[in-house]
């Protein structure tokens, strides 16, 4: 971990498009820390374009409590990656993305929360033809939210150290 820059500590979950996984992941580490908190949780993408939050996403999500209505997509920068206490990569794409053009390494979420070196797989990666099987994909969407809500409290132990 480096030193951080930021008054508070700050974490930041990094994914593709900033609209599916980064994001339940910030979600779910906002609603488990509660409020108040001094840690500050935030996601970006590496390829973030303006593009509104799947509606499958967005109700599964609010299914746990969650408004992500006004969500805009971020691209990461390298401010976002300097001043975060602990970057969290969705995928092993995002954390060679993160090392290669800035230098940090970082870990996947599934290795910070069960010390296993895996990806979580965007739709598109687990379902090639995800739009021609949308129960499938629906099921999908569901089932990485809910493992990310699921894991989100194991991630508990990282954050004691931003203290």
């Amino acid at each position: 971990m480096s030193e951080r820059t930021a008054p508070n500590p700050t974490v930041l979950f990094v994914c593709t498009g900033n609209v599916f996984r980064s994001l339940a992941a910030e979600y779910a580490l906002r609603s488990r820390l509660g409020h108040p908190t001094s840690i500050v949780v935030a996601s970006a993408g590496i390829e973030a374009k303006a593009q509104p939050v799947h509606e499958w996403i967005r109700t599964r999500l609010q299914m746990k409590g969650a408004d992500v209505s006004g969500h805009v997509p971020r691209r990461i920068t390298g401010e976002l990656i300097k001043t975060a206490s602990l970057v969290i990569a969705m995928g092993r794409d995002h954390q060679k993305f993160i090392q290669r053009e800035f230098e940090r390494p970082v870990r996947l979420f599934n290795d910070l929360c069960y010390g296993r070196d895996e990806p979580i797989l965007d739709l598109h990666e687990a379902i090639a033809d995800w739009q021609g099987q949308p129960e499938q994909s629906r099921a999908y969407v569901s089932s990485v939210i809910d493992e990310i809500w699921q894991a989100v409290p194991l991630l508990f132990p990282h954050l004691h150290l931003l203290r």
